[in-house]
């Protein structure tokens, strides 16, 4: 296969699966089993242009949280933001002091995709059960940003999938008011850690032969069908459930099991 169509193969990966919650780190070590690994900094730059892309999506809701923060309600809603984020962060930090990595083997994520896809079922019959609820309470803020360090170390769990159901799970029932927290907590995560692995990328010295037209295709496609993406998944949940993804996880976890060697 032309190397050129792997990146963008790679690039549309990264893309759909970033914010759809079916994890795009697990979907990416997946393909690059068959397609071949890339380089880090690669796989930095493609979630880049997908971070970039839910940044656009949100760029008013954004804008409307840090000029209008002496509103109470918009104060308390970006303290709760500011709260989970930390949380990540001390969390992640922590982890990797631990020393936790990613799997190299396609096993660990295909249990992964399984038990999340059966969290998220379980999740949405909860809710539905819920009188419906926008609010974002403070224990959700802080089981969100628990639930982002564990679907960090774990690929196949899914940050927007973990955080999403948390939400919906403890306190926040309306899938709309869930997935709006959940991105926009997802926003400043995602640039800190897309940060902090560039810069350990580059003080390594990665960066000396990086395939830099490769990277760009790769961000470019990425931003733009993550931009696509998330536009669909917004106006799909206003009337539907995250059952089918539920559905497509657990199927794609027990076809890897099935398929693949013992320790693949």
């Amino acid at each position: 296969m032309h190397d050129l169509l792997r990146v963008l193969l790679l690039g549309i990966i990264e893309g759909i699966t970033e914010f759809l919650p079916i994890s795009s780190t697990g979907h990416l070590l997946i393909a690059e089993h068959w397609l071949g690994a890339r380089s880090d900094l690669f796989n930095i730059g493609i979630q880049a242009g997908a971070i970039l892309a839910i940044t656009l999506v949100y760029w008013q809701r954004i804008w409307q949280l840090l000029t209008q923060w002496r509103d109470p309600g918009t104060r308390d809603y970006l303290l709760k933001l500011i709260v989970a984020f930390l949380i990540t962060c001390v969390l992640g930090f922590i982890a990797v002091k631990l020393g936790f990595e990613l799997p190299k083997t396609v096993t660990p994520i295909a249990w992964a995709l399984i038990i999340g896809g059966l969290w998220m079922l379980g999740a949405e019959w909860y809710a539905a059960r819920q009188p419906d609820r926008t609010r974002v309470t403070w224990t959700v803020a802080v089981l969100v940003g628990i639930a982002q360090m564990i679907a960090g170390i774990f690929p196949g769990t899914s940050r927007s999938g973990a955080t999403i159901f948390a939400a919906m799970l403890f306190g926040t029932s309306d899938r709309a008011a869930a997935t709006e927290f959940a991105f926009l907590v997802g926003i400043p995560t995602m640039y800190a850690a897309t940060g902090y692995e560039l810069l350990k990328v580059l003080k390594g010295g990665g960066a000396a032969h990086e395939d830099w037209r490769a990277l760009i295709v790769g961000f470019i496609v990425s931003l733009v069908v993550a931009f696509a993406a998330v536009k669909w998944l917004l106006h799909y949940i206003r009337s539907h459930r995250y059952t089918p993804f539920a559905v497509y996880r657990i199927a794609l976890g027990i076809a890897l099991l099935l398929w693949l060697p013992a320790g693949a």
